[in-house]
């Protein structure tokens, strides 16, 4: 078996140590005698691995008492609906800063529910930058219920590196970069991040949100779209993806076992480092984010050439180095370099496109 090295926006590679725990705990976890796959979700097997799970989550993100954290279902996609319906009860409208695909879509999917303020955007240059902000650009607390911000921007390769200067509640999709970079919760009124990036594979979200935002949602609201519905029974109204969060909580463990998200991120900028270093002295290969905006996580860059970008991709993928294809929106390649992706995958890359650069140019 020869394993590649996966540079997927998602669902993307894991820490190959947790791959090997759940293949030895396949037929038995524990002591129970069973998979995990086959647990009932009320069984006291299966309850010290949610429980885990959470305690981990609040443990390593260093999560205030007075929030709740939730593992609900449906996707990121779902949030987008799922936060206008429980949080825009006040005054029914809200702050959105579209900064790529996903912003754009959650502000979309809000509109069907409560009036949209997009305060600033990026997609006069491809979402290529995160736009300048200051107090002034967005509604006072009294005129809107939050302010949706997409924290890390998956297809474009931006990241906030400084939060915008709002009065209203913050809300963040932090599904690309939860766990690769210390994020102060308390600076936010709810958080959420789909599984398949940094903490798992595809099946969660995990959803972090301060009490008093968990109430009553709009009249009409579905029971399963409610927070309140998975607040008030630990993430178990309903049958939750079991397995999905016993992979999560053993990436939790992992990340504990590397010193923690402060350590992870201290990783995860020197593979970053590595590459845009690489990108900014190469003739050959050109970064597409604004310098200052650069994610961490997700890593876009072309050729010039659409070309000579098709012929990277399929050599590299010959060689292992496999998912580069960039967005269609963007082109080019992407590299998105998780924390699951070890140093070493990076250095690869960049080797080999040294060797690219010398046999193409």
């Amino acid at each position: 078996m020869s394993r590649v090295y996966n540079f997927s926006a998602g669902p993307s590679m894991l820490p190959e140590e947790v791959l090997k725990k759940a293949q030895a705990e396949m037929l038995e976890c524990g002591d129970s005698g069973m998979s995990v796959m086959e647990m009932s979700h009320r069984s006291k097997d299966y309850d010290k691995i949610i429980k885990g799970a959470e305690a981990l989550v609040r443990e390593l993100m260093n999560v205030p008492d007075n929030y709740k954290v939730m593992f609900v279902q449906g996707g990121g996609s779902t949030q987008f609906a799922m936060v206008p319906l429980n949080l825009g009860i006040k005054c029914k409208a809200a702050d959105y800063i579209i900064t790529g695909q996903w912003a754009k879509k959650a502000a979309q999917e809000a509109e069907k529910y409560i009036k949209v303020n997009r305060v600033a955007s990026s997609a006069d240059k491809t979402f290529s930058y995160i736009p300048k902000t200051t107090a002034a650009d967005f509604s006072s607390k009294d005129e809107v219920d939050y302010c949706y911000i997409c924290f890390n921007n998956t297809i474009y390769g931006t990241r906030y590196t400084k939060l915008p200067e709002t009065e209203a509640t913050l809300v963040a999709d932090i599904s690309s970069n939860v766990m690769s970079e210390v994020i102060d919760v308390s600076k936010f009124g709810l958080l959420f991040a789909g599984a398949q990036k940094n903490l798992g594979p595809a099946g969660v979200v995990l959803v972090i949100a301060r009490e008093d935002l968990i109430g009553e949602p709009m009249e009409g609201t579905p029971t399963m779209l409610t927070y309140k519905t998975h607040a008030d029974n630990d993430s178990l109204y309903n049958t939750p993806p079991t397995y999905a969060i016993y992979i999560l909580k053993l990436v939790l463990e992992w990340i504990k076992e590397q010193g923690g998200i402060a350590a992870v991120q201290k990783v995860n900028e020197e593979k970053a480092k590595l590459l845009y270093d690489f990108l900014d002295s190469s003739k050959l290969f050109k970064g597409t984010v604004e310098k200052e905006d650069r994610s961490l996580m997700n890593v876009p860059f072309v050729t010039g050439d659409a070309d000579l970008d098709a012929k990277f991709v399929k050599e590299a993928t010959a060689a292992g180095l496999v998912n580069l294809k960039g967005h269609r929106t963007v082109g080019g390649m992407r590299a998105s370099i998780y924390n699951a992706m070890p140093v070493e995958g990076v250095k690869t890359l960049v080797e080999f496109m040294k060797k690219f650069e010398q046999e193409n140019m």
